[in-house]
């Protein structure tokens, strides 16, 4: 059985409720530019730690915004035509894919990505 921790109004930021329109503004988002693809310096590696034994290929460093990390990691999921996930800025594609995917990383212009 997992332990929950209790939150606490402290947790919530002070402010619970408030008839003020005001007090409940958003940070304006950050836009954070995607370099092109011929600046990325991106790394292809394999790993197996923490995993049972299963081989994941990760592939590490991408710079930009999420929207376009989020769709490289479709389409080598895709590509791949297997499982993995994107997140924390690192794309996990399960399996031993380390060479296709740095084939296909040259091709679609990633020129400085290197295997590890």
């Amino acid at each position: 059985m997992s332990k929950q921790k209790k939150l606490g109004l402290s947790d919530l930021g002070g402010l619970v409720f408030s008839t003020n329109p005001e007090a409940m503004q958003s940070e304006p988002e950050e836009h954070i530019d995607t370099l092109e693809p011929a600046q990325q310096k991106l790394r292809v590696l394999l790993d197996k730690k923490q995993r049972a034994g299963k081989v994941v290929t990760l592939v590490e460093g991408f710079a930009g915004n999420e929207e376009d990390f989020q769709a490289l990691a479709k389409k080598l999921k895709t590509k791949c035509g297997t499982g993995g996930s994107a997140k924390d800025w690192v794309i996990l594609i399960q399996g031993d894919y380390k060479q296709k995917i740095a084939q296909w990383l040259l091709e679609w212009g990633y020129t400085k990505t290197k295997t590890v």
